[in-house]
């Protein structure tokens, strides 16, 4: 299935890694010293979360096509930017334009 994913690069005191997530799969993540194992990685995370959702008959969410987003809340962006401030937004229980205000803000 065609799951939306993020992968950011994260430089603390243990160095720089990558940590990849499925937007719309709470708690499906993983990370790697690269972008491509961190992509890997998630790949099987994926796999496994799957697994054991089907396992004892959880609700599995459908992915969320990029098709939905139209790029647009009084300016103009990339529709993956938009659909990627979907899900922040969503996570933070606030509205996107509360959320886009906010980070505009920073």
């Amino acid at each position: 299935m065609p799951y939306s994913i993020s992968v950011q690069c994260r430089d603390d005191e243990d160095g720089i890694c990558y940590v990849g997530k499925i937007l719309e799969l709470d708690g499906c993540h993983s990370h790697g010293s690269t972008r491509d194992e961190a992509i890997a990685n998630l790949y099987e995370a994926l796999e496994g979360y799957l697994e054991v959702k089907l396992e004892y008959g959880d609700h599995i969410p459908e992915p969320t096509q990029a098709e939905g987003f139209n790029g647009k809340f009084l300016l103009r962006l990339p529709k993956s930017l938009h659909q990627r401030l979907f899900f922040e937004a969503n996570k933070e229980g606030v509205s996107l334009n509360q959320y886009a205000l906010y980070k505009l803000s920073q």
